[in-house]
């Protein structure tokens, strides 16, 4: 997939959207206060390990913010979700100076309030699971099969929530009781089954065009005092993707996602904390152009 001549030109690394006021930087998203709607900005920054990396990714924002778009609305039927627009015509007045920068990477939402919860669906025993697997036998508590090989799939997809980490800390897995601790025993059991069910159908959807979704996770908050889905779906910032031909057990996949960096990252001497350590050119690069192809693979389109 050939690179746009605007690639290089084209980072977001941080907005200053001034006057509009900044209502919180997360480790990928610039977020305004315009009243009673937000306006949330995929920026180029990547983050591995709960750090913020010095390189920003050219396009990385587009995918995330058209990737979230594309799957939010194929699960309207499934979920109600936070967007009112990511339409540039349809922002407020006081928006329309940036549209140059808004358009394609970023989204006009209902305010929300966050649950405190990352919602984790796992379908193949990978990463911190496979790791805590190796150790227990069990992945966050629950039991697993014994034998299995690194990647394999799971006879059912499991919930395994995680604590929302600050920028610079790490999530932190905890169990089903924990989350009945947080939310409430009903909530806590919607939010598993809901979880579960987003996973299946995205999984279903990646499956027909060559990819596993080998695990991923979703958040939701409360409006009106109801339930939605908000923040990222389905992304590569937020899930692990690997192409079925190359897929086998007993290694980690081949990924169009983030793991690529996290598995350069792992061969450095990095303790994980900041600072994070540059990346090359070609790491860079690379990054980006799975980015784009998974993007181009689950939707059809170009970025």
């Amino acid at each position: 997939m050939e690179k746009s001549a605007a690639m290089t030109k084209n980072v977001v690394g941080e907005t200053d959207l001034s006057p509009l006021p900044l209502k919180g930087r997360g480790k990928v998203r610039d977020i305004y206060d315009l009243g009673d709607k937000l306006l949330i900005v995929s920026t180029d920054r990547l983050s591995a390990f709960d750090v913020v990396l010095p390189d920003p990714i050219p396009d990385k924002g587009r995918v995330l913010n058209g990737l979230s778009i594309f799957w939010m609305e194929r699960m309207k039927p499934l979920v109600p979700n936070h967007i009112i627009s990511a339409d540039t015509s349809d922002y407020p007045d006081s928006c329309k100076p940036f549209s140059e920068i808004l358009e394609g990477r970023s989204v006009l939402v209902r305010k929300a309030r966050p649950l405190p919860i990352e919602c984790v669906a796992r379908g193949y025993i990978i990463g911190s699971g496979w790791k805590d697997y190796q150790a227990t036998g069990r992945i966050c508590g629950i039991d697993i099969p014994r034998g299995l090989k690194q990647a394999a799939k799971l006879p059912a997809p499991i919930f395994t929530p995680s604590t929302k980490a600050d920028i610079g800390d790490h999530d932190e897995n905890i169990s089903f009781d924990r989350v009945v601790d947080l939310v409430g025993r009903d909530m806590a059991k919607w939010l598993r089954d809901k979880t579960l069910e987003l996973y299946l159908f995205g999984a279903e959807w990646a499956e027909q065009r060559g990819i596993i979704i080998a695990d991923t996770k979703f958040e939701f908050g409360l409006a009106d005092s109801a339930p939605i889905l908000i923040d990222e779906v389905l992304t590569p910032d937020s899930s692990r993707f690997w192409p079925s031909e190359e897929y086998r057990t007993g290694i980690s996949p081949p990924s169009l996602d983030k793991q690529f960096v996290r598995d350069y990252l792992e061969g450095l001497d990095w303790d994980k904390k900041p600072p994070a350590p540059s990346l090359p050119q070609e790491i860079i690069s690379r990054t980006r152009d799975k980015y784009v192809s998974i993007y181009h693979i689950l939707t059809g389109k170009e970025i």
